[in-house]
Order: structure tokens, then sequence, then C-alpha cells
């Protein structure tokens, strides 16, 4: 079956932006009225302040009539579309059916957790379902302690794993909220191909050395009581960062040597954003502790924590239940967007997009000074501005720039400062792909013409 067969869009009809500034009057209104109550929009809405009203498959429509495509996917969650037929009804039916039974186990669940343990290409075989991403990793933490009998974690700077407790002590910290890290919680480097720390003699990055500096760290900035490393796969927030394909397998035996579970956090990256299921199947590495979800759920709330048989028993001892998680309507959409993955070969469809973004993305940085480094993986992509190609200077005020010009084209995507990131939906057609580009391509070049590039 075509992969956008329910999403296909003429690429000549979209963007269509009708109001004369975006965003339009009736967005102005309404985010007024909006922001009188609420308080802490995140910045991409802060940065083009547009009010949606509907999404279909790759494209999102606004209060006033105009129409994007979508290149954010919602942060990464959208990732088979807006209102996908296959969730879309399956999670009706069950609103329909059975909203909410605490715990117990409803023929849906039963479903999503045993196909769910036949996607997964390891040997996780405890489950547990959430509702939100940091409940997830908070619950792996405790699995964590639980498994090992030791309290500490080292995470990585600008790593981002939620926004309670202890998930932000992962984490980037905002200095400004009047609390520091939590105790036995530390961070490190981690490998960052084009800003190295660590490089061999021929200025190539050395991974071998990172694995040493957390030796060591571990020696000397701990009690030597580590439970587990955790880390994203890719790191969403920071950039889309890629790590070396060597450091995953390394990192493995550093952490079996000593004891230490390896949790990786693939809220962000599972469930085919990469072209894989979970983006640790590209580096061929098996972690102790997987939690999914964005995607998982299409939209949905839904979210998933994964441990090893060796210690799923661990899971009995944090108390693992939640209100919310594994409701019926929840496991109908996780469910769905599984088998809507399968049945529509979207995987290979994401890698074959993941080829078309990396082609034209080394176009754009042989043809643009201000593009430092392109990265890509399946449909989650960044391009790094900088002032200089030899300092490496980062361009905030381009990647500022460049965001709202191309929001105002007709373009929804994600800001994170002087990196651009992509996270399309994974069944847009190559050509709406390219109208995507060819938008950024525009505003990059406008924003080079005005600084003098």
């Amino acid at each position: 079956m075509n992969q956008s067969y329910w999403a296909y869009v003429n690429p000549s009809t979209v963007p269509n932006i009708v109001t004369e500034a975006v965003p339009g009057p009736q967005s102005v209104a309404l985010n007024a009225r909006g922001m009188a109550h609420m308080i802490g929009y995140s910045g991409q809405v802060k940065l083009c302040p547009v009010v949606f009203e509907k999404g279909h498959g790759v494209t999102l429509t606004d209060v006033d009539g105009n129409t994007y495509i979508d290149f954010s996917s919602g942060i990464y969650v959208t990732t088979l579309g807006h209102c996908h037929p296959k969730v879309s009804e399956a999670v009706a039916e069950q609103a329909k059916t059975l909203m909410n039974c605490h715990d117990f186990n409803t023929p849906i669940k039963v479903a999503l957790l045993e196909k769910l343990a036949e996607v997964q290409p390891w040997d996780l075989t405890g489950m547990q379902l959430y509702d939100s991403g940091t409940t997830a990793v908070e619950a792996g933490i405790r699995v964590a302690r639980a498994a090992t009998g030791k309290c500490e974690f080292l995470s990585c700077f600008m790593d981002f794993h939620g926004k309670t407790g202890h998930a932000v002590s992962l984490g980037k910290m905002n200095s400004t909220n009047g609390a520091g890290r939590a105790q036995g919680f530390y961070v490190v480097p981690r490998p960052y191909p084009y800003r190295p720390m660590f490089t061999k003699v021929d200025g190539s990055i050395d991974t071998d050395a990172y694995i040493n500096f957390y030796a060591e760290f571990i020696e000397y900035a701990t009690t030597q009581q580590v439970a587990a490393f955790v880390l994203e796969p890719v790191q969403g927030w920071a950039g889309s960062i890629f790590p070396p394909d060597d450091f995953f397998p390394k990192l493995r035996t550093f952490c079996d040597e000593r004891g230490i579970l390896l949790m990786a956090d693939e809220v962000l990256t599972s469930m085919g954003r990469t072209g894989k299921f979970f983006c640790m199947e590209h580096y061929n590495t098996a972690p102790d502790i997987v939690t999914v979800g964005k995607g998982f759920g299409n939209g949905f709330p839904v979210t998933g924590m994964l441990v090893s048989e060796k210690y799923k028993e661990s899971i009995e001892a944090i108390s693992a239940s939640t209100s919310y998680g594994g409701n019926p309507m929840a496991c109908a959409a996780a469910l769905a967007s599984i088998v809507a993955i399968e049945e529509e070969g979207l995987l290979d469809h994401a890698l074959k997009l993941g080829e078309y973004f990396e082609l034209r993305m080394g176009q754009m940085k042989a043809a643009h000074p201000i593009v430092g480094d392109v990265r890509v993986k399946g449909c989650l992509c960044g391009i790094e501005l900088v002032k200089d190609r030899e300092t490496k200077e980062p361009f905030a005020e381009a990647g500022k720039a460049v965001y709202q010009r191309a929001f105002r084209k007709g373009l929804a995507w994600v800001p994170a400062g002087h990196i651009l990131r992509m996270s399309p939906p994974i069944v847009m057609s190559e050509e709406i792909a390219a109208r995507g580009m060819d938008i950024i391509e525009e505003a990059i070049a406008e924003v080079e013409a005005e600084q003098g590039y």
C-alpha cells in the first residue's frame, strides 16, 4: 500500500498563505486571549504565535485559513501525520467502548503489549505504560536503582529527559529555576562530531577519549555507586546531534564492565522517526532500559518503559502503575500507530526520505557559507548555522531569522537557537519534502544577503 495515499497533497497547492502577515488577525486575537491566562509557552510559539485549527497528513491550517507544510510533527509527535485514519478511528472506537479501568488488562492493552514485544529487537520483556515521557523516564530511574541497589546517575550535557525532578537533573537545567541538580546526578560531555572535545592526531573525533573520561569521572567525582548511564540516542532539543557510530557499542562495553545499566531515552527517537522502530538499532546496541513516547501514539498522550529480561522483576519494586497509563484509548492509538508503520512500509519510506534530505542538505551546505553542518537520520534532521566555518561561531541571530522567515512563508518547524531542527511526518512525499527544503533555502539565502555574505 502506498505510504501516503491518504495524506497526499498536491505540491503546487502548499503552502498557501492568504493573509498579508503571519500570524494573521484571528491568530493574533486568539493568541492574546490564551496568553491572558496561560503562562509559559514554548519558544516555538513565542517566535511565531499562530493559532492552528486543523491538521491533515503533512499540513497544518490556522484560524486565518493559512495552510503550512509541517516539518515539526508537533515537535516529533505526529510521526504518521496529523489525524492518521487508522489512529483516529481506533481512538474513537475505544472512546465509545471503554475509557479507563486503571491498570486492569483489556483486550486492546494485551494486543499492544504483544505487538510491542514483537517489534522490539532485543530482550525487553518487562513493560509499563504511561501518559508522558517524563513519567516514563522517572520510572526508568527508579527501576535502575531497584535493579542495581545503587543511587547515582550519569547523563550528558544538553540531553533532554523531561521537566520533573530527577528527569530535569539528567539534562540541561534552567539556572534561574531556584533549584540545583539533585544529589547523585552528574552530567558529562558526549561526542559531538562537529564540535569535538577530544580529537585524534588527524583531527577526527576520539570516541575512546570520551570513554576514558567517563572512567576517570566515576572514580574521582562520584561515590562509584552509578546505577545507570542515561542518554538520548540522538540529542533532539540540543539540535539533532548524532554521535559517532562506534560510541554506543563502546559505551555498552564500558557499562557492562562496571555493572552500570544503559538506559536509552527514546521518547523522541522511537517508532519510525529515524527509519527504525528504535534508534538504538542503528548502532547495534541493546540497552537495559528504554523509554518510548511522542510518536508512540501519534499525538495521543501515551508513553512506555521497556526493561530487559534480566532486570524486569525490578519493576515490581517501584509501584509502577499510573492512573492514565495504558488506558484503552492510549493503547488503541499506540497499537494503530505500530500497525500503520508496518502495513504502509513507513520505516523504509523514512529511510528513503532521509536519503533525500541528506542529499539536499549537503547541496545547501556547499552553496551557503553560513551552513556549517548538516545532520540526518531518517526524518530527524538538523542544520547548524555559523558565522564563520573556520571558527564555527554559532549564528543564533541567523537561526532566529531563518526560522521566522520560513514560518511566514508557510513552513511550520522547530527552532533551536543557531541549529534548525526538522522532524517531518514519515508519510510525507518527496515532492512535499522538496517544497519544504526550498522554503528553508530561500530563507537562508535572504538572511545571508541581509548579513552581507
